[in-house]
């Protein structure tokens, strides 16, 4: 068995599409009209209700226990460049975890949330250019001395 990827139910197919084209960065491979595959492994499909035969009130909006998870080298930008786009509600802005990756959250149009974060690799950069340790660097980002020399 091979997992296709996730798909998300949406109002207008169009909208999400031009979100995730224009405002992730994201490309299409498969535009079937009420149906959009992303080369990045995900899919959209407007009319899901229909398309599996339930009722369309027992399709939920916002049920905040998914997210669409999306790494970039360049946090701070990114995060200017969403924070300008008036029709996203954000959930939060930058925080940083306990093994120091940065993320924020926000709401695409039909309410699904949406991670950028660091790249892990950016974030091992970042503490062995603050001057810590390769073991260091390992023990504070949880990844594998192996990994982080791989990142010098």
């Amino acid at each position: 068995m091979k997992f296709g990827g996730p798909l998300l139910a949406v109002n207008d197919i169009k909208e999400s599409k031009k979100f995730y084209e224009d405002v992730l960065g994201q490309k299409a491979e498969l535009d079937l009209g009420t149906h959009v595959s992303f080369g990045a492994g995900f899919s959209i499909q407007e009319k899901y209700a229909e398309l599996i035969g339930i009722n369309p009130n027992s399709v939920l909006r916002q049920s905040n226990n998914f997210q669409l998870y999306f790494e970039v080298e360049d946090l701070d930008s990114w995060n200017t460049r969403i924070k300008n786009i008036n029709s996203l509600e954000y959930i939060h802005d930058i925080k940083e975890y306990e093994w120091g990756q940065r993320v924020f959250r926000f709401y695409d149009p039909d309410r699904h949330i949406i991670e950028i974060a660091e790249s892990m690799e950016s974030v091992v950069k970042r503490f062995l250019s603050q001057g810590m340790s390769v073991e260091e660097t390992a023990k504070r980002s949880m990844f594998p001395i192996e990994f982080v020399k791989q990142c010098l």
